[in-house]
């Protein structure tokens, strides 16, 4: 019996993937739910387990981008399991003929359509800025061709000698989407962008006191995410604009807070999101981060667990990043940077003290989000932060940490 494999719905949203790697090759013996393929949505990468025990034989090439339903593979589920360790099939390869080498084209002579380049050739040189007149055309009497405009690439200048090797890979449909929601985001929203620093001194006063303590107790490390994601979390209540959406002429404001985190992972960058992150405390936090974080970088992520979030944070201070301007995550409207934390010589009572100071940004769509409201919003962060016994544990640290 011969089953068609088809590519199941990742998520309501997702009409097309794209097979990013086959984890089996063709004529193979497949176990049922073994992992036989990679596939790429627009929002994550998802393992395609096999439906049925048998031989599978591939019908899509990796590479393909393939529509939700559609066959990309069939199982032979009559096909007998080998013995041992022996493949499925033996493949027989065969000595590839000895392709002739073609003899040199005749010399063309030049006429009119040499160099003029198809309708197809135009729009895509026109993409790369470069002029049909330096590129050679292999098409009849010269002219340049759709492929000639493909391979085309911009002068880099004189070369001096040394490698000036290039390579050429194609995008997976997630950085595709990636690119194509910034480029939305700076193109749709008034964004703006407001900075201001953070001591970070009594929260490093917290860590080196109970940090052991809490590890021991909860399995998680106290780390800044909770700190960042509660203080968030009051500031937009204070400032619920922030915690708001643009849906044509309606302003949508949420009195919930799902937090969506920026994680760097193997595919690229990936938002997973901390739901009603008002209700968990800084165990609950630090918890959600730690599954989030390492079910991303493992690829185990699923579409629903990055869909919806009203609010983003973004810790470019893992990388070294002084100083930047986020870009919002559309359709929210707002998220805050963390940067990396150095020690800086600051004014505190009239005397100069080293102290660990963080630079911190949000990026805002002015549309909704009037300057008062973004800079009234960071300073609660800040302030916050800066006092997070009295403002974010009520004066009872033992009992916040649930030590």
């Amino acid at each position: 019996m011969i089953l068609e494999m088809k590519v199941p719905s990742p998520g309501e949203s997702i009409t097309e993937v794209e097979i990013a790697t086959w984890l089996v090759e063709d004529g193979d013996y497949v176990e049922k739910d073994q992992a036989i393929a990679e596939v790429d949505s627009d929002k994550a990468t998802l393992e395609l387990p096999a439906e049925a025990s048998g031989t599978i034989t591939l019908k899509a090439e990796e590479g393909d981008a393939v529509a939700v339903g559609a066959v990309v593979c069939h199982i032979d589920t009559s096909a007998e399991k080998p013995e041992g360790d022996a493949p499925a099939k033996e493949a027989v390869k065969e000595e590839a003929p000895k392709k002739e080498t073609p003899s040199a084209p005749a010399t063309q002579t030049a006429t009119y359509a040499t160099g003029s380049a198809s309708p197809a050739a135009k729009k895509i040189l026109a993409e790369k800025g470069i002029e049909a007149s330096v590129v050679k055309g292999t098409g009849k009497d010269g002219r340049v061709t759709k492929e000639d405009a493909i391979k085309a690439v911009p002068s880099m200048g004189t070369p001096t000698g040394g490698s000036r090797g290039t390579s050429r890979s194609k995008m997976s449909m997630l950085r595709r989407k990636v690119a194509e929601r910034l480029v939305e985001a700076k193109n749709t929203t008034a964004m703006l962008t407001t900075f201001n620093e953070v001591d970070m001194s009594p929260i490093f006063a917290l860590r080196s006191e109970y940090k052991e303590t809490f590890k021991a107790k909860h399995g998680v490390s106290l780390g800044f995410m909770s700190f960042f994601t509660l203080a968030v979390v009051r500031a937009l209540k204070m400032y619920p604009a922030v915690n708001s959406m643009i849906d044509g002429k309606e302003m949508i404001s949420y009195d919930f807070c799902d937090i969506s985190i920026a994680v760097s992972g193997p595919k690229g960058l990936m938002v997973p999101v901390i739901r009603n992150a008002e209700n968990l405390s800084f165990r609950g936090v630090e918890s959600e981060v730690k599954r989030l974080a390492i079910r991303a970088r493992e690829g185990q992520i699923t579409v629903d667990e990055m869909t919806g979030g009203t609010f983003t944070i973004t810790n470019g201070g893992v990388f070294g990043s002084m100083l930047s301007t986020p870009i919002i995550n559309p359709p929210q409207s707002g998220i805050l940077g963390m940067h990396n934390i150095v020690e800086r010589p600051v004014a505190v009572d009239g005397k100069v003290e080293i102290r660990p100071i963080m630079y911190v940004a949000l990026s805002y769509d002015h549309r909704i989000i009037d300057g008062k409201e973004s800079v009234g919003f960071l300073v609660a962060v800040k302030e916050a932060l800066e006092n997070p016994i009295e403002i974010l544990m009520n004066n009872d640290v033992k009992k916040s940490l649930e030590l």
